[in-house]
């Protein structure tokens, strides 16, 4: 993997560059995403920008949540390898790793706004000291139209957050929580502490 050139981002200054729906938002060049993953990334990143557009919010925190977004999922095809090379803790379980290594990616190559960064970093485990951006990063994870799951209660929950952002984040927590206990996951000490600041 070789690291040759910043993210490609759109400057706020010079207008957002929302995601056309079916769209795939374009990834940094050290990336590895499959096509499959990449349908995801559309589909969080167009979810993200509906909702920011819905909420009226600064073009720089549209941005902000659209490059969380675009970015969040940029590893996580990398191979194991890659993944516990560039991780922040490379004995954390594989499935934590790629948010933590795109983080530090993105940082490397310049990436300054510690909102965007931290959203991408704990979109998997969640984080108790999380602003709006790692909130909304998390519930367009889960509640994007693409996954086969609970697909009516989910879009339900997508229709509200521009309504009632922090209820539809605390539900969104209990539910991944409760799919982990049913899949006899382990929850990490982040997902743990931010369980308890929501409930």
């Amino acid at each position: 993997m070789t690291n040759t050139r910043a993210p490609q981002s759109s400057s706020p200054a010079s207008g957002l560059a929302h995601s056309t729906p079916g769209a795939v938002p374009v990834l940094p060049s050290w990336a590895a995403a499959s096509e499959k993953r990449r349908g995801h990334i559309a589909r969080v990143t167009a979810l993200l920008d509906a909702w920011s557009d819905a909420l009226s919010l600064s073009m720089a925190q549209r941005q902000a949540w659209h490059d969380a977004g675009r970015w969040h999922d940029a590893l996580r095809d990398a191979d194991e390898a890659t993944l516990r090379a560039n991780a922040d803790d490379p004995a954390r379980p594989l499935g934590m790793l790629h948010g933590s290594a795109a983080a530090r990616w993105l940082a490397r190559d310049g990436e300054q706004r510690t909102d965007v960064l931290d959203a991408v970093r704990w979109h998997t485990t969640g984080h108790v000291q999380w602003d709006q951006v790692g909130k909304a990063l998390y519930m367009a994870d889960f509640l994007e139209p693409g996954r086969p799951f609970m697909q009516a209660d989910r879009a339900f929950l997508a229709h509200l957050v521009p309504l009632q952002f922090d209820a539809v984040f605390r539900q969104v927590v209990r539910l991944r929580l409760e799919w982990a206990l049913r899949e006899g996951k382990g929850f990490a000490p982040e997902t743990v502490a931010l369980w308890d600041a929501v409930r």
